[in-house]
């Protein structure tokens, strides 16, 4: 269980780490991935629920720290790990109710819908409280669309990328 532990503990300052030195300068037309959320993705399903949403809460402020954006990563984050037992229901069914359920080893459209229904309610969250003004709504849709899509098309190519070889 230590290892198990430590991996996670590994994974969160390391989600950051890239998130703030990697992440952030991947710009294309202005559109950033954030692939931290990955970190609340791939969050066991056995752990305690509260956890999840606590350091989820934690994850968020701390790159709310390093991006100066005050809180509106928190909120996402906090969230999204909220809503992940409703996403993680309605993508995966019921090897999601058996907590039988392995990112690696599901379909792939399954696993696109549920990581792309979690991208988009983070990004709808983070993109309005940061614009926080309707007068910009068409370029807050436009930010949420092409920052979702981006972000998503590299959270499937790390999972694919990193996935266990003997799974």
């Amino acid at each position: 269980m230590n290892k198990d532990i430590t991996l996670r503990v590994a994974f969160f300052f390391g989600m950051i780490f890239l998130q703030v030195l990697l992440f952030s300068k991947m710009s294309i037309q202005g559109y950033v991935p954030f692939v931290y959320v990955l970190f609340i993705l791939r969050f066991p399903i056995r752990y305690n629920k509260s956890l999840l949403v606590f350091i989820s809460f934690l994850l968020g402020l701390s790159l709310d720290f390093f991006f100066n954006s005050g809180g509106v990563h928190a909120a996402a984050s906090t969230f999204i790990a909220f809503m992940r037992p409703q996403a993680l229901r309605f993508s995966f069914g019921r090897n999601y109710e058996y907590q039988s359920l392995k990112l690696t080893k599901v379909s792939q459209s399954s696993r696109i819908a549920y990581i792309s229904i979690l991208v988009f309610i983070h990004h709808f969250i983070l993109f309005f409280l940061e614009t926080f003004n309707f007068n910009f709504i068409l370029f807050t849709l436009k930010s949420i669309l092409f920052s979702s899509i981006y972000t998503i098309f590299i959270c499937l190519l790390l999972i694919n990328l990193f996935k266990n070889r003997k799974e």
